[in-house]
């Protein structure tokens, strides 16, 4: 019997590294919401994996052997999804910081404004418990992107998306570690696609500020973006 309420249009896309203390709630609660969840295990030397699979057959699941990063994750992610029957493909954290309410909401934003690809705003909406340090590192991020690219955000490195089948298809995300952030703004701006950005809540946990990217690796990432608009 179908469930109710269970949407069949969106894919939830989930790379997940090392998430084996909090993937299988994540999961469970997105199963409620989403018929195609897609889980990409991105060679997790915990038991990620085995939490997936301990799901059953409702979740989608995908096992890189090794590490290959978060952007790679995604890349494979969004692959396996353009096989799906779905108009819309959600790119969805592991560690439980994002609302599915934000997912629905944006859902709803991409079929009544018709954009290409819909981005979530914390700082158009809440950040709960977000250390200072890293409020800083984000809107050096959005000054950094927003004068490389051209676009107008006020989050840069949010990652809940939603997109239509038009970007699902042509997405190739080639870096693949944190920088693909990055990658997929100067994808938006080279492509011209329509975006938008709505308020989003991102709640920060013990357990997701203790896996956060340190700022030397975030200032490596701003480094490695400049150089590849220099070179091109």
């Amino acid at each position: 019997m179908k469930k109710e309420n269970v949407s069949t249009d969106t894919a939830l896309i989930i790379p997940v590294y090392n998430e084996g203390k909090v993937i299988r709630r994540v999961v469970s609660l997105a199963l409620k919401r989403y018929k195609y969840v897609i889980c990409v295990n991105d060679g997790s030397k915990d038991n990620s994996l085995e939490e997936i699979w301990a799901m059953g057959g409702g979740v989608h699941c995908i096992d890189h052997p090794i590490n290959m990063g978060q952007g790679a994750a995604l890349q494979t992610g969004i692959e396996y999804a353009r096989v799906l029957p779905v108009k819309y493909f959600c790119t969805f954290d592991a560690d439980g910081q994002h609302r599915f309410e934000d997912v629905a909401a944006m859902v709803e934003e991409i079929k009544k404004t018709k954009c290409d690809i819909v981005l979530g705003s914390r700082f158009r909406g809440k950040a709960v418990n977000m250390p200072h340090s890293k409020k800083i590192m984000l809107k050096l991020a959005v000054w950094f992107t927003n004068r490389t690219t051209g676009l107008k955000l006020t989050d840069t490195h949010n990652g809940l998306r939603v997109f239509n089948r038009k970007v699902a298809e042509e997405l190739q995300i080639t870096l693949p570690d944190m920088a693909h952030a990055s990658e997929i703004l100067e994808i938006v701006a080279a492509k011209k696609y329509r975006y938008s950005e709505i308020p989003v809540t991102i709640e920060y946990t013990a357990y997701s500020k203790s896996k956060g990217q340190s700022m030397i690796n975030a200032i490596n990432i701003g480094f490695d973006t400049l150089l590849r608009r220099i070179t091109r």
